[in-house]
């Protein structure tokens, strides 16, 4: 680039770049067969086209390349590939300078001047990661608990930011806290201290590691006291770095249910641990998700070849939150829970994912009703169909169908279907399961945006308490 440029060959030979690869690598938490996240730093001689155009087409070149795709339109840009087997996310950031010095400290907020937001959003994914190891009072304590608490969120299914439930910088921040509040803690008594306090947790209160001014370089910064639309936020885990950001803004009220459930659920079982009336084993049990619910959205996406496939799937998936916001608007639906393990199939036809959404419905002190759902379906799929459109990523034999299941007596599902023979139409009958409903007193007390938690098994002393603590620890951190 410098050399296209001209650049005098005295400054081309110092003028340098970084990969940093941040998340659960540069924590030291990634297991094997994960991703790996990473920025990709430059000088002011390397434009963002650059990366996205050029480098791009260099990459893909490269025989231990596969699956290479640019997305330009992404909140946070990103390029997807995999490298020799390795899945890689190669996002990019632009420095205000001519060179990038070995030892530069990229927690100094004035490397952030002048930077455009998605140079400054793909720069923060690493500060983030820097930044909590160098909170946190013992570092190998909270990888090990942090390890712990991944392994469990991924076997209860609730690991995955892009469904709206938690993904990995929230879980990490979550963990930080108690490694915080509790500093002399072993790392199985973390575990144990997470699942009590957040069972207790007092949603929206916030979570954050340490106070973040506000600097005015122009970057969106989360502000519940400015920022009307911040103040909806179901349950705030912020980055500890400027310009603060909430990791959990996808988070919906059913994916908040589904979270905060499976926490309280956990907090049982770790007090069995700690009274050794119960293994540890007992905390990574997974469920078994056709045994969860009644009624079922099956999705499918199917291509006519895997290099399609790969493009369709990650949008299709990338778009299921906004399903799941759109079933929970439908007045007789009370929780809709995407399982973040699809499946992949291959056939002559090509390849098909299936995701199965369950479904909570509240009949309103009705005996039966029928709900159609055929028109937030069909709205869903056009949208993706005119996204993948825009974006040029979409190619004949691309499908995406839905069909609506229901479980029955003899555990067998049957297709919703009413008389006349219309699809996606489910016959509900009024049965109450403690174990499927959202419960009356939730229900009764929820308002949008700010959804009752009270944890009934839960004294109000020790939530007082839970409470007090976490105050006092904010009001340490804060006039640190």
């Amino acid at each position: 680039m410098c050399i296209s440029r001209n650049v005098p060959g005295i400054v081309t030979a110092n003028v340098g770049g970084k990969v940093l690869p941040f998340g659960s690598f540069h924590l030291k938490v990634h297991s094997k067969g994960a991703d790996i996240d990473a920025v990709c730093v430059g000088t002011v001689f390397v434009e963002r086209d650059d990366f996205f155009t050029s480098f791009f087409e260099k990459l893909k070149s490269q025989k231990e390349v596969t699956g290479a795709r640019a997305i330009k339109t992404a909140f946070v840009p990103v390029i997807k590939l995999q490298f020799d087997g390795i899945e890689l996310d190669l996002l990019f950031a632009k420095l205000g300078q001519r060179s990038v010095p070995e030892n530069l400290n990229f927690l100094k907020d004035q490397l952030l001047k002048d930077m455009s937001k998605e140079c400054a959003r793909s720069l923060n994914g690493y500060r983030t990661s820097v930044q909590i190891l160098e909170l946190v009072p013992n570092v190998e304590n909270f990888r090990q608990a942090l390890r712990v608490i991944k392994l469990w969120a991924k076997r209860r299914n609730i690991y995955s930011n892009i469904l709206g439930f938690l993904g990995g910088v929230s879980w990490a921040i979550l963990v930080a806290r108690i490694c915080q509040v509790y500093p002399n803690a072993t790392a199985s008594t973390l575990v144990i201290k997470f699942f009590k306090v957040y069972s207790m947790w007092e949603w929206p209160y916030t979570v954050r590691l340490q106070r973040v001014e506000d600097l005015m370089f122009g970057f969106p910064f989360w502000d519940p006291v400015v920022n009307q639309s911040d103040r909806l936020h179901l349950m705030p885990i912020i980055t500890p770095v400027y310009p603060q950001q909430n990791t959990t803004t996808n988070v919906s009220l059913s994916t908040f249910h589904v979270v905060t459930q499976e926490i309280t659920h956990s907090h049982i079982i770790a007090q069995q641990v700690e009274q050794n009336k119960a293994e540890w084993s007992k905390l990574f049990e997974e469920p078994d998700s056709l045994q969860k619910y009644k009624h079922y959205i099956r999705l499918t996406a199917s291509s006519a070849s895997e290099r399609q496939h790969i493009e369709w799937a990650s949008l299709v998936e990338s778009k299921l939150r906004l399903l799941v916001k759109d079933l929970e608007r439908h007045m007789y639906v009370s929780l809709a829970h995407v399982n973040p393990k699809s499946s992949t199939q291959l056939s002559d036809q090509g390849r098909s994912t299936t995701w199965l959404i369950g479904l909570v419905f509240d009949l309103q002190r009705l005996k039966y009703v029928s709900v159609d759902l055929n028109s937030i379906l069909h709205n869903f799929t056009e949208n993706v169909h005119s996204q993948a459109q825009k974006t040029k990523v979409h190619e004949e034999g691309m499908t995406l169908s839905s069909t609506c299941l229901s479980k029955m007596a003899n555990l067998t599902f049957q297709e919703g279907v009413n008389s006349g023979g219309q699809k996606n139409i489910f016959t509900v009958f009024a049965e109450p399961s403690v174990s499927q409903a959202v419960s009356d007193w939730d229900r009764a007390t929820a308002t949008p945006g700010r959804p009752a938690i009270k944890r009934k098994h839960s004294s109000d002393s020790e939530r007082r308490a839970i409470k007090i603590k976490a105050e006092a620890v904010s009001k340490f951190v804060d006039d640190k």
